[in-house]
């Protein structure tokens, strides 16, 4: 471990980060590196991910940690316990990495109540570290912990706030799915206000655990991965020493009198005596009389707010922030203390789910009702000031504009005049801290530049340094941005850079997608590394938009060249050394000469003359016009990952090309370990059965074709079991593949194989034809993979140019028309470019394999022990040429004729009967949505058949006409008279003037939907399309408010469905 010398503002020196480390990055490290633990002391750099890591390694006897590979939550834990470095307790600390899964906790439960278990370690804490993504799988074992808790040992779990949002492809920041977790079990749960405080409050947060469950939950997707300095940095024998001195003095007799409340403020007291510090369970900042307070939880909010709240008060703008560290308990008496008595108005910054939730009044966030109920209940107050909900999706990326909107939501006057906005809002010291923004490529040589840059920039112990990184790999195939921060003062920045000082571009495609000039200031200067660009062709290489914002700004424009250095072209890790010294000169130049020796030099020196030059910014840029839509790109990435993803796909090699070597394989089949096998390129158990009947269940006239096919078993074995879908392994359309041997001019009896999908050490022998029966999905829709893929065949320079658009962000509206409305396959496309010729064995490799389809199955193996029933409507349109197009399965299984033979499989499903016959039905099927129904009506009147006792079935059922579309209703007819069908609720919505839906029915019941549902514990399943689960859902939540208010008990519906979710009582199959 090195010292400081005397008087020394920094670390006397850093681990060199070489460029060969790339690969071993740690995202959660300083600089993306490692770090050892004996490392982390005094002031040094790291993340908040990584003394965070510290303090559960150093305190717990255990950790176990759910992250995904990408998240690194665990990685340095993992090192470090590898290492056998020594936690606090002179052990080393075991490190159990777990899946994400449903009952994922169930280890660390099992551990601590071991009849095993070292009760020597009783009270040594025990760790998680886990993203809030996690918590809904480690809900039942942690559940079950709170209820346990005062025979177990301390518990605290380390939670980054992020999570993936499929719906908008981006990593958010999610506090709600914790805050609604430690409101139902009872946890106690606090924040990191800013990264700078995250190792104290790891460090609070397991105090606290003596007391009660506790999560420490922090910004997961930016502030916690920011590489910082941070001067107090705590070794581990200082946390130890502050931990067990904290809890001498909170362990006194009187602690079993106190409250909850009580307890935490004590520990709370005793650790800011101990370190010196002043925190709080409600920090206030702004104005000593403020009109408007703002309440916010969470660490971008708290550090960004309380920085906006302290600029405009010192401006004399009477506004204040509370920022709410400890959140459980809800500490009532110190968050009104926080409260000044000048606040009239009160906005509670509260996240909510989605967009969904901010638009429905009926939602609130979790924050306000504790801050409503604070302010209801409190008899401290002399005025009740208003309080209004404020409530933001997950996916809101706070900048100081967006946050200082939410201020002015609440204030009676403008708090900003024109422009003055931007002037009153400037946070940073811009004469004392110094900004630089890099934008590249993943795949660029000069990746590591920005890395290597900052970790250089911090080797000064005079400079406070912050970087950080962000990935977004939807766009150009990965692209990332690093923010350097560099300042004589600590620098607390929790948002993007806005007004960089300088700007670098590594490669020239990242201006077609982003408006890197946006985040720049006026006069600034921007390196662009661009190779083999000419001065008179640069002008027509850069964009109207670009070029009108550099000349507007007076931007400096440099070009760096590495192609001017013949070096570069036999190395081309040397542009990342070239990137560098051009940006010491351009913006750096009194850092050049020791950057030059630092940086390995580049020999001669004068060489960065020929590669770096100043362009010339024409002023007549400045009144280019700007057409459409051309100039508004984004300004900033959306973050996906946080790391680049691996482009190297390795495709299993090809080992049969010629009938003879698969002749050998079949003749010796023991040398070669050739084993038949039923669709061997298929991972699930598959059976093949027969079809013993197929009918149309529509009129011959209905432009609707609906039938019904049954298979007989046979002796294949196959079982299946109620709500299961059975997996149809079809095949495409015999006349077309023909067609398509005979165009391609193909052998269709060429023995052809590759390594099956699931196993590259199995070998499938197909001729020709059998592949393009069986195997490959020619005429499915291909994706833009296969645009890219293809041109690198086309012989044809025009051709190899439009595929490489069509594959690219260029043509993305052309190859949403070819997809959407044409609905053009993969042999279209390889009639249309005939230039691009790739071979079969090349076709196997780059058109997708053909994939089985599941249907949902429409019948009770106990009833009919020897068969299995599908409810399919055939899916067919005509395309913009004229041409009939179908459904590749629903056509094959539509033409089948009876004993023919098919290949299935069985796939479990949600689909599930409830386990007591007694608990009613509530079934809404649409259309074929009807077909895992009849199954349930079956097993039902099998259950009565057997002398069983069953519960009420109720069957809404939704299509458009009866007369065309009451499939199976004389069946369901039979049943009602039968006496199992409780209430057959029919909705045919064109067979009257006003539409009639199945919603609409439902309503009609409600009385016997309440009954059934809720009062006798009912299943409601919903199978068919999308579009009416909302309206279903409605009346659901409906039902639940209305018995509520009958039987006198308040209940949020909403949260009353989510129950229901859980105890598999609400269960959705749509498409």
């Amino acid at each position: 471990m090195r010292h400081e010398a005397p008087g020394s503002n920094g670390p006397a020196s850093t681990k060199p980060f070489r460029e060969s480390e790339a690969a071993k990055q740690i995202t959660s490290g300083p600089f993306r590196r490692s770090i050892d633990l004996a490392d982390i002391a005094g002031p040094t750099y790291v993340t908040a991910q990584t003394v965070i890591q510290q303090v559960s390694y150093a305190l717990s006897d255990r950790l176990w940690t759910y992250s995904f590979e990408s998240f690194d939550l665990n990685e340095l834990v993992k090192q470090w316990s590898q290492e056998e470095s020594r936690n606090a307790y002179g052990s080393v600390t075991q490190v159990e990495s777990l899946q994400i899964r449903h009952g994922a906790a169930s280890i660390a439960l099992g551990y601590m109540f071991s009849p095993d278990f070292d009760m020597k370690k009783r009270y040594i804490p025990q760790s998680v570290l886990a993203t809030s993504s996690s918590l809904q799988y480690l809900r039942t074992s942690l559940d079950q912990l709170s209820l346990l808790y005062s025979v177990a040992s301390p518990f605290v779990a380390h939670v980054a706030a992020v999570d993936y949002a499929a719906k908008s492809s981006r990593l958010v920041t999610d506090y709600v799915s914790a805050m609604t977790l430690v409101e139902e079990i009872g946890f106690g749960m606090l924040a990191s206000l800013s990264g700078l405080e995250s190792q104290h409050m790891a460090l609070l947060a397991t105090l606290l655990a003596s007391i009660v469950p506790t999560i420490h939950i922090y910004d997961g997707v930016g502030v916690g991965r920011e590489t910082m300095r941070l001067i107090d940095t705590l070794d581990c024998e200082a946390i130890q020493r502050t931990y067990k001195a904290v809890l001498q003095q909170t362990s006194s007799p009187s602690r079993r009198k106190s409250t909850l409340d009580e307890m935490v403020e004590r520990t709370l007291d005793a650790m800011n005596s101990e370190l010196g510090t002043v925190y709080k369970a409600f920090e206030y900042f702004g104005h000593p009389a403020p009109e408007i307070v703002l309440v916010v939880f969470g660490t971008v909010e708290s550090s960004l707010g309380s920085q906006i709240a302290s600029s405009l008060a010192g401006s004399g703008v009477q506004i204040g922030l509370v920022a709410v560290r400890i959140y459980r308990p809800f500490i009532e008496s110190e968050f009104i203390r926080a409260i000044p008595e000048s606040v009239r108005s009160i906005g509670v910054l509260g996240q909510v789910h989605d967009s969904y939730a901010v638009s429905d009044i009926s939602v609130h966030s979790n924050l306000y009702g504790d801050v409503i109920a604070a302010i209801t209940f409190s008899d401290e107050l002399a005025t009740r000031p208003a309080v209004t909900d404020i409530k933001y999706p997950r996916e809101t990326v706070w900048t100081p504009i967006s946050l200082a909107a939410a201020f002015q939501l609440l204030a009676p006057k403008p708090l900003f005049v024109g422009s003055q906005e931007q002037t009153e809002l400037q946070l940073l010291d811009t004469s004392g801290v110094q900004q630089y923004t890099f934008w590249d490529v993943d795949d660029s040589p000069a990746a590591e530049a920005s890395l290597l840059m900052g970790q250089a920039l911090a080797k000064d112990s005079a400079n406070n340094v912050t970087v950080s990184k962000w990935h977004d790999n939807l766009v150009e195939g990965g692209v990332f941005r690093t923010d350097i921060r560099k300042s004589k003062k600590t620098v607390e920045a929790a948002y993007s850079i806005e007004s960089a000082d300088m700007v670098v571009v590594g490669d020239p495609s990242i201006l077609k997608c982003f408006d890197v000039t946006n985040g720049l200031k006026s006069k600034g200067r921007l390196l662009l590394k661009y190779a083999g660009v000419k001065d008179d062709q640069l002008e027509g290489k850069l964009s109207e938009p670009f070029k009108k914002a550099l000349a507007i700004k007076e931007i400096q424009l440099f070009i760096l060249d590495p192609s001017a250095i013949e070096d570069t072209a036999n190395n081309p890790s040397m542009e990342s050394i070239l990137l560098q010294v051009a940006f010491l000169r351009v913006g750096l130049s009194n850092l050049e000469k020791i950057g030059l020796q630092k940086l390995a030099s580049i020999n001669p020196p004068s060489e960065l003359d020929d590669a770096l030059r100043e362009i010339e910014i024409p002023k007549e840029w400045a009144t280019l016009e700007i057409g459409g839509d051309a100039s508004n790109l984004p300004t900033n990435i959306q973050i996906n990952s946080f790391t680049s993803f691996d482009k190297v796909e390795t495709e299993p090699p090809t080992y049969l090309r010629d009938w003879q070597t698969a002749a050998k394989g079949m003749a010796f089949k023991e040398a070669y370990g050739t084993k038949p096998s039923l669709r061997p390129d298929v991972s699930v158990q598959t059976y093949t059965v027969r079809v013993q009947e197929n009918r149309r269940l529509t009129p011959p006239s209905y432009e609707r074709n609906i039938f019904h096919i049954e298979f007989d078993l046979g002796d294949s074995g196959m079982k299946y079991d109620i709500g299961e879908a059975l997996g149809v392994h079809a095949e495409n359309d015999e006349v077309e593949v023909r067609e398509f041997i005979k165009f391609y001019r193909l052998d269709p009896e060429e023995v052809v194989e590759v390594p099956t999908r699931e196993n590259p050490n199995v070998l499938e022998n197909r001729t020709v034809y059998q592949s393009l029966m069986q195997n490959i999905d020619i005429f499915g829709r291909p994706p833009k993979r296969f645009y890219e893929a293809l041109a690198d065949f086309a012989d044809d320079a025009n051709e190899a140019k439009e595929l490489r658009a069509l594959g690219g962000s260029e043509g993305a509206v052309e190859f949403k028309r070819r997809a959407e409305v044409d609905t053009i396959t993969y042999a279209d496309i390889l009639l249309e470019f005939p230039s691009a010729h790739p071979s079969f064995h090349d076709i196997v490799r780059i058109v997708n394999p053909m994939k089985r389809r599941e249907y949902s199955i429409a019948s009770c193996q106990k009833v009919t022990p020897n068969s299995v029933a599908l409810m399919i409507v055939v899916v067919g349109w005509v395309d913009p040429k004229g041409r009939d197009r179908f459904g590749q399965a629903t056509r094959f299984l539509n033409k089948l004729k009876v004993g023919a033979e098919v290949i299935v499989s069985v796939k479990p499903s949600v689909m599930k009967l409830p386990p007591n016959s007694t608990q009613p039905l509530i079934m809404a099927g649409l259309g074929t949505g009807l077909a895992p129904f009849r199954a349930f009506v079956q097993h039902r009147a099998w259950e009565k058949q057997q002398g069983k006792e069953i519960g009420s079935v109720l069957l809404y059922m939704g299509s458009r006409h009866q007369r065309e579309e009451y499939c199976y209703g004389e069946e369901w007819e039979a049943y009602q008279d039968a006496g199992v069908i409780t209430l057959l609720g029919r909705a045919f919505s064109r067979d009257q003037p006003q539409k009639i839906y199945i919603q609409d029915r439902m309503r009609q019941t409600m009385s016997d939907i309440i009954q059934a549902y809720l009062k006798e514990d009912g299943a409601f399943y919903l199978c068919g399309p999308t579009w009416p689960v909302p309206d279903v859902t409605n009346v659901l939540e409906d039902a639940i408010a209305r018995n509520a208010k009958i039987i006198g008990r308040k209940v949020d519906p909403r949260k009353e469905i989510d129950r229901l979710k859980e105890e598999s009582r609400y269960v959705l199959e749509v498409y």
